[in-house]
């Protein structure tokens, strides 16, 4: 965007207002709307110093007659049917080739319709992911744009602006067309999913072997200094060692068993699904947040299923560590193989290690690990995986064994470990060139005459001696 040129915002909510006050920190001069008024000239006094680069609009007319053209809105408004509504209403005060950016967490497939309605009525159309909550959005988020180029090119440089930095370079990019921004975003949160279970799951398993939420947290600490650095091990390692203020117990220990979610894993999952992947450990993250929010269910499950057979198990931390290592890696790998197979279905032509470097500062999944993934990407990758990348090969080999010793033990003591579980039965299922659908295919030529191959002809559609005994 040249010189101080006006952008507009609409939607002063939490995250609206941090990217507005960002904005306005890096020279933009910003225009800002609420559905509420009054939010409007209450947010512009709270600014401060930068209240003299904000500018209060009444209505959305208002907004966009003080845009000079072509205007460039971003819309901070709640995904859904808000943001149509709010389109709609604009589109008749546009003039024909203004830029409407939706920066909240739209469904992809939201994105690309729009785009597609937008475009035809000689607008422009940008979906922008945005990561990193609150604090991202107001000092250097990562993010995540789809459109055109040339929708692109004029805002290029505020983007890169209020993005976040990694060693100097912007956390920001084009990464292809129409929903292939908001498809990464919700790619992030999925992989975010899976992390946060994995770690809930180390916890847990720590925790019920009669260690205390601080010491915990310090373990976490120690990990992070390693190949675990990252944003969400930093996260873990605060909010175990917080206390409640009146009575120094730890914080963790008061808050209630149930998590929430807002769509975005669920989003990564049923998408992965009908892209024919199956992103196991993020569909695990998935299902333990779902189970979280039936206490009751899972209270009558304690008193009245008998932990028969199982027996208490001692876990390593060095163990946990490393399974925990190996993992995390199979959930990128998991996610970049859905990305992937988008990319191939929608025709966006995704830059994996473009991806890999916009995660590695500003976001929830920021991690060491990031660097490594992206000149994985950069240098090929054998047979188009992740898991298969040398260094990245070595770190899940070598964490192997602890991974199998963990979900073990969480087995046999009876402790719910399905993220760890998941990345394990994963890559076992990798590593087999032979393995068992065979039986399963042959299942289905039998009751279905739905046929097979087989491994010593080249024929395809053959079937059993079992014909005609099917249903």
């Amino acid at each position: 965007m040249a010189e101080a040129q006006k952008i507009g915002l609409i939607g002063l909510g939490t995250m609206g207002s941090a990217l507005a006050l960002n904005l306005a920190e890096k020279g933009a001069h910003v225009v800002v709307q609420n559905r509420t008024h009054a939010r409007v000239p209450e947010f512009i006094s709270e600014a401060g110093d930068l209240a003299s680069n904000l500018e209060g609009a009444g209505d959305l007319a208002d907004l966009v007659a003080r845009l000079p053209q072509p205007r460039f809105i971003i819309l901070m408004t709640p995904a859904g049917g808000p943001t149509d509504a709010m389109i709609e209403d604009l589109k008749p005060l546009l003039a024909q080739g203004d830029t409407l950016i939706d920066a909240g967490n739209s469904d992809f497939h939201d994105t690309r319709r729009r785009t597609a309605d937008m475009e035809a009525a000689g607008f422009k159309f940008l979906g922008m992911g945005v990561s990193g909550g609150e604090e991202g959005a107001r000092h250097g988020p990562s993010i995540m744009v789809g459109g055109t180029e040339d929708a692109y090119a004029p805002v290029k440089d505020i983007i890169e602006a209020i993005s976040a930095k990694f060693e100097g370079a912007p956390c920001a990019a084009h990464l292809g067309p129409d929903g292939a921004g908001h498809f990464v975003k919700t790619v992030h949160n999925g992989i975010e999913y899976a992390d946060m279970q994995m770690i809930a799951e180390v916890y847990g398993l720590l925790r019920d072997a009669g260690w205390d939420a601080a010491k915990i947290g310090g373990l976490f600490g120690d990990w992070g200094k390693g190949d675990l650095g990252s944003y969400l091990v930093e996260v873990t390692e605060a909010v175990l060692t917080a206390t409640v203020p009146e009575s120094g117990a730890a914080m963790v220990d008061v808050i209630a068993d149930k998590a929430g979610q807002k769509g975005t894993g669920r989003w990564t999952v049923i998408e992965a699904l009908k892209l024919g992947q199956s992103a196991s450990t993020i569909e695990a993250a998935v299902a333990a947040r779902s189970w979280s929010a039936e206490p009751e269910v899972r209270n009558a499950g304690e008193a009245a299923l008998v932990p028969a057979g199982t027996e208490a198990v001692t876990v390593e931390p060095e163990d946990l560590k490393n399974a925990f290592l190996a993992a995390r890696i199979l959930a990128y790998a998991q996610g970049f193989r859905v990305l992937q197979a988008a990319s191939d279905t929608y025709e966006w032509d995704l830059d994996m290690a473009r991806v890999a470097e916009v995660w590695r500062a500003g976001c929830i999944i920021r991690s060491v690990l990031l660097d490594e993934i992206s000149s994985a990407h950069r240098a090929g990758l054998p047979s188009g995986q992740l898991y298969l990348a040398d260094g990245l090969l070595q770190k899940v080999t070598g964490g192997l064994p602890a991974l199998r010793r963990v979900v073990a033990a969480a087995a046999i003591s009876g402790q719910p470990a399905p993220a760890l579980a998941s990345a394990l039965s994963f890559i076992d299922t990798m590593r087999h060139g032979r393995g068992t659908t065979n039986l399963i295919q042959a299942q289905r030529d039998y009751f279905g005459a739905h046929g097979f191959e087989r491994v010593d002809s080249d024929e395809t559609g053959l079937h059993g001696p079992w014909a005609g005994h099917g249903m």
